[in-house]
């Protein structure tokens, strides 16, 4: 069974009756799920930008099997040396099966080759269900080969649910296995 049918099922037969038990929810509609994952990479601040943006859409794509989208500058910000509707980045939207495939490989594979790893935090979530995970190196894909790595690449997944709180969705990535820390965070 591929990878992608297994996050699915583990959804449908583990993580759905658990919400309904711990919960109450009365109908299996009312149980939040996963909507998309939207994964960006931004390059804008790189000496040559025309090539690093396409190393990242190279990445990107190899990452996700989807290929993204280029995004744009809004405004131009002369110490940044950036223009209006240059060229900065790319973003990809994943839903479906391409959405459950990605998450397995980042939640089985490539979360736990992060080194140093204690689990992501607990506090990125933006108060309407939607979780936003930073990713400093795009070497902890198993896709990317690390010879071929020309410059480092960090990029942001936001995982859309339709829970409607923090707690819902965070219920809802833990029983899916994401590893959230559990310390608390110091200021």
């Amino acid at each position: 069974m591929s990878a992608t049918a297994t996050l699915h099922k583990e959804y449908v037969e583990q993580v759905i009756p658990a919400l309904i038990k711990n919960r109450g929810y009365k109908n299996v509609n009312q149980v939040p799920k996963i909507e998309k994952v939207v994964v960006n990479c931004c390059v804008g601040s790189a000496q040559d930008v025309k090539v690093a943006v396409e190393d990242a859409i190279h990445d990107v794509q190899s990452i996700t099997g989807q290929k993204p989208i280029k995004t744009v500058s809004t405004k131009s910000i002369a110490n940044f040396k950036l223009r209006e509707n240059q060229e900065i980045g790319c973003k990809v939207t994943l839903r479906g099966r391409t959405m459950y495939e990605f998450l397995e490989r980042l939640i089985r594979t490539a979360l736990p080759r992060i080194r140093d790893f204690r689990g992501v935090s607990p506090r990125a979530f933006d108060g309407r269900g939607s979780y936003t995970l930073g990713v400093k190196d795009q070497s902890i894909f198993p896709e990317i080969e690390l010879e071929k790595i020309k410059r480092n690449l960090g990029f942001d997944v936001t995982i859309v649910t339709s829970a409607r709180t923090n707690e819902e969705a965070k219920e809802l990535l833990s029983l899916l296995g994401m590893p959230f820390s559990d310390r608390k965070l110091q200021k």
